[in-house]
């Protein structure tokens, strides 16, 4: 840790040991305190905003300002996805058919809905409404990453004062309701409809312990049961099967960006992730190497990385800078989570079936139309490991989530900013 002017600079790798931290105390929280078992908050929300609200309090105190590297961050967001592209097969694909495409015209149409509700209240309130825009799909659906991309235009040739501090604070406003209100909603869903899980005795709302462990994550929804033992030449075959994926995702992404779109580097990776998992063969006995989709291994990648990068993001938001959103500002995000619960409850819900599945989807897309992929996939985790496994949510929200949204989101952006 170094002091530069004024400012602790917390580097990486102590960024991943606080990380890993405050997912022990968000397990910590949650096995004492009922009601964040009741309602479903993942463990790395309870640690991380706990941790995020003591930053802030030392900020405001002292003037303490905490920068933590972040760079080890994202690589296990890149880590995350590439899993989920691992674990899925055309199959799977062709059998959440329906349901995937129900959901993405909910997504795309929810996704216009947001920008379009963003303009009309900034010009209400008196404000640019390239502003509505910047807290529209850029901020929630895009998050942090397309805000950081995206503001500097807002900035310079919308000019929005400010672009940047309104859409970083939007972003992580949007990130702690969806991290808030996804289990919520499951919750609310599966006991006032009293929603059974698939192929299971269980009553709503009693526990499932056998899918709290690692192997309740999004990765392991699809892997095989029966016990199967890891052993450490499995792990690191799965790290090795990772970072092909991840290698061959950043050469395909430099070709995408050739081509003018900027697609984020996990992206690319779970695409990889996907075609190497369906063309390539099982087992290569030459080097007698398994492609390890669906295994133990790859499912507990999948669990560290989703949590630890999910804590990491929630310890470091800094509250005080919700501050700019007064006013008009938050009426606007106010009106969004409005707009998006509506939606979910009444649309996404019923049309998906009004099944399980459906509310943990339902979880899912309180998530990531607020925040982000993983908190979607997070909030997805926590129901399942309370209710039950669902393979159809884990399936069919990642697509649209991770790869629909952020190409459709590319355009809509540059459309809206055109037509203002």
């Amino acid at each position: 840790m170094n002091i530069v002017d004024g400012h602790l600079e917390v580097q990486s790798f102590l960024t991943v040991t606080l990380g890993i931290l405050v997912l022990f105390l968000g397990k910590a929280l949650n096995g004492r305190l009922r009601f964040l078992r009741e309602y479903t908050i993942p463990e790395p929300v309870s640690g991380g905003l706990l941790v995020a609200l003591v930053i802030t309090l030392l900020h405001l105190v002292f003037g303490l300002e905490i920068n933590f590297g972040m760079r080890a961050r994202d690589l296990l967001l890149v880590y995350f996805f590439t899993t989920v592209g691992m674990n899925a097969s055309f199959a799977d694909l062709r059998r959440g058919g329906r349901s995937l495409v129900v959901l993405l015209v909910l997504t795309i149409a929810l996704m216009l809905a947001q920008n379009l509700l963003g303009i009309t209240l900034a010009r209400w309130s008196g404000l640019p409404a390239a502003t509505g825009l910047l807290i529209g799909t850029v901020s929630l659906i895009g998050g942090h990453g397309t805000t950081i991309a995206w503001a500097p235009q807002f900035a310079s040739e919308q000019g929005v004062a400010n672009a940047l501090e309104i859409g970083i604070a939007a972003a992580t406003f949007g990130l702690i309701l969806a991290s808030a209100s996804g289990g919520p909603i499951a919750r609310y869903l599966i006991r006032r409809h009293r929603l059974a899980v698939p192929g299971c005795e269980q009553q709503p709302g009693q526990g499932h312990p056998k899918h709290a462990s690692a192997m309740g994550s999004v990765a392991a929804q699809g892997a095989p049961a029966g016990g199967e033992v890891m052993e450490s030449l499995d792990f690191l075959g799965a790290v090795l099967a990772i970072h092909i994926c991840i290698i061959l995702g950043s050469i395909l992404q430099e070709m995408i960006r050739d081509i003018g779109l900027f697609l984020p580097l996990f992206v690319p990776c779970l695409i990889v992730g996907i075609l190497l998992s369906n063309l390539l063969p099982r087992t290569i006995s030459k080097i007698r190497f398994r492609w390890p989709s669906r295994t133990p291994a790859l499912a507990l990648i999948a669990e560290i990385s989703l949590g630890a990068f999910l804590a990491m993001s929630l310890m470091t938001i800094q509250f005080w800078t919700l501050v700019d959103l007064a006013g008009p500002l938050l009426l606007i995000l106010i009106a969004q989570f409005l707009l998006a619960l509506v939606i979910n409850l009444l649309l996404v819900f019923p049309l998906l079936g009004g099944t399980y599945d459906a509310a943990v989807i339902a979880a899912g897309f309180s998530g990531f139309t607020l925040g982000s992929t993983p908190t979607a996939m997070a909030n997805m985790t926590a129901v399942t490991q309370r209710f039950g496994p669902s393979h159809k949510a884990f399936i069919v929200l990642p697509l649209v989530s991770a790869f629909f949204i952020d190409l459709l989101n590319a355009v809509l952006i540059p459309f809206f900013l055109h037509h203002l």
